[in-house]
């Protein structure tokens, strides 16, 4: 998360004169000033020269009052530099350039709002906490509210299921990650199909690499209705049990993970993919910039920190906003425990870019 230092504005008073303190001496001074004041007084009745003029409109321009310019922190409020208009020179960087959207893209005409999670653990994410029928129902609830808040972007429905999940044992091959498997994977994907949503596989690579899982999934990638999510958190490219120390992926990481979809695209002739990468660190993803994108494959940046509203807008202002890709994402958790309070739809809308992928979990 982000830890901010704040500024201390530090306010002198006046004091009082001490007791059995000359009052002869502020007498007369002050009679010297009342005779400088008369004198001043007669001295502006005198017609201003033009130098005068000028410096008094430059006195006169410097009291125009400035636009309110927002921070960061738990005192931003509604003058949070995540928001627009709030004043940040960011803005301007939304939207990047970017190719055209091919035939069948998802993005940018529609939101994306996605249950997360795995069927085997109520701890991981909505998708997995409440019986199938109840999550589905949870599902239209939400969908019905996004698309009253913001009917000009309809919401498309999604289960985003952790396909590849860490683990704290080596197992069997010392990657530190447990492959789901593939009956597991048609159910979910079986329960997207009954709400006209599409499914995100979700890949935890441990200490094993995207080369090597992606292509495992492709039986399920391959299908028109399935994209992609990686998570950093959990690549433990330094080594280690994941869990212990955030992970990361470089920018060569996500254009594998690109290349690989748009080569997916071309062979079963889909509509673009979406990549969807999670992201609360800095060292998360290193060397943004050199990300590449493609038109095959729409690209999400997506802010999954959690804590106070303030700290999370804090995350999306300096992992995404900050950084400019394609598209933007913001985790929202279900639990007080993760966000407290939570963040409010309409705040959500209020941040600039505007996220189009919506995760809850």
């Amino acid at each position: 998360m982000v830890a901010l230092a704040l500024s201390l504005l530090t306010l002198a008073g006046l004091t009082a004169p001490a007791s059995g303190q000359d009052t002869s001496k502020a007498k007369s001074a002050k009679s010297a000033k009342s005779t400088k004041a008369k004198t001043a007084a007669k001295k502006s009745t005198k017609p201003k020269s033009s130098s005068q003029k000028s410096a008094s409109a430059r006195q006169d321009t410097s009291k125009t009052p400035r636009r309110p310019v927002g921070s960061l922190g738990p005192r931003s409020g509604e003058k949070h530099l995540a928001f627009r208009d709030a004043g940040s020179e960011l803005d301007s960087l939304w939207p990047p350039k970017m190719p055209a959207p091919l035939p069948g893209s998802i993005l940018p005409s529609k939101r994306i709002i996605a249950f997360y999670g795995n069927p085997l653990s109520r701890r991981m994410g909505i998708l997995g906490e409440f019986d199938p029928d109840d999550m589905l129902q949870r599902l239209d609830r939400e969908v019905a509210a996004w698309n009253k808040l913001d009917p000009a972007h309809p919401v498309q429905p999604a289960l985003h299921l952790i396909a590849v999940v860490a683990q704290a044992g080596a197992g069997a091959d010392g990657k530190y990650r447990a492959r789901m498997d593939s009956a597991l994977i048609e159910k979910v994907y079986g329960w997207a199909k009954s709400r006209n949503a599409i499914m995100f596989v979700d890949v935890q690579v441990g200490l094993s690499t995207l080369q090597s899982e992606l292509p495992a999934l492709e039986r399920f990638l391959k299908r028109p209705e399935v994209h992609l999510g990686i998570d950093p958190e959990f690549s433990m490219k330094n080594g280690g049990r994941p869990g212990k120390r955030i992970g990361t992926f470089d920018a060569s990481d996500v254009n594998y993970a690109t290349r690989y979809l748009a080569g997916l695209v071309d062979k079963y002739n889909l509509p673009p993919k979406i990549l969807v990468v999670h992201r609360f660190t800095k060292n998360g993803v290193t060397n943004v910039p050199k990300i590449a994108l493609d038109p095959r494959v729409q690209f999400v940046m997506h802010m999954d920190g959690f804590g106070a509203p303030w700290l999370k807008r804090d995350s999306y202002f300096s992992y995404v906003k900050k950084e400019p890709v394609q598209f933007a994402g913001w985790k929202q958790f279900s639990k007080t425990r993760n966000d407290n309070p939570p963040t409010s739809r309409e705040a959500i809308l209020r941040l600039w870019p505007v996220p189009l992928y919506i995760q809850i979990q």
